[in-house]
Formats: structure tokens, C-alpha cells, sequence
């Protein structure tokens, strides 16, 4: 996967959803992108549904069986165990 492409995808994936990308992270040696994003409005937060829309947004552009990568998106300000729980309480 070329990771220009990969960055193309999801600038366009977030600013679909209002938001922009305020982090990327990228272990070389796992494959793994870590992406954070963030609302365009200041006041405004980011949802589920947001990072979900990034997420599949990504997924359907390139895939996994065939690049061999593991993506997380989240949002600036909360973090992976935050997200978890929040996870658990809506089910």
C-alpha cells in the first residue's frame, strides 16, 4: 500500500464526515496504522459513527488480505480504554 494513497483516503474519508486528520502513526514492522481524528469545529466532538466511516472508508480502498495492515481510528481527546467502555455500555 503506498501510504500517499493510503493519506489521500483518509483526508477524504474525514473531511466527508466534517473532520480532519490530526494524527497518524504507522508501525512499519506490524503494519499497523493508528489514525486520530479530529471535528472541524471546534466545539463539535466526534462520534462512533465518524471513526466507523473513516474505518470502512479505508477498508473498502485497499485490501487487507492483500496489504496485510491493522487500522484504528479514534478521536483526538479519547483514548483506546475510553472507547472500549463506551463500546460495552452500548451494548
Amino acid at each position: 500500500m503506498e501510504r500517499t494513497e493510503f493519506e489521500k483516503v483518509l483526508a477524504k474519508a474525514a473531511a466527508e464526515r466534517d473532520c480532519e486528520v490530526v494524527g497518524l502513526k504507522f508501525d512499519d514492522d506490524d503494519n499497523v496504522f493508528e489514525v486520530t481524528i479530529a471535528k472541524t469545529a471546534p466545539e463539535a466532538s466526534v462520534d462512533l459513527a465518524d471513526c466507523e466511516y473513516v474505518h470502512r472508508a479505508v477498508l473498502s480502498a485497499f485490501d487487507r488480505d492483500v496489504e496485510d495492515y491493522a487500522l484504528t481510528v479514534s478521536s483526538k481527546g479519547i483514548s483506546a480504554s475510553e472507547a472500549d467502555e463506551m463500546l460495552k455500555t452500548t451494548e
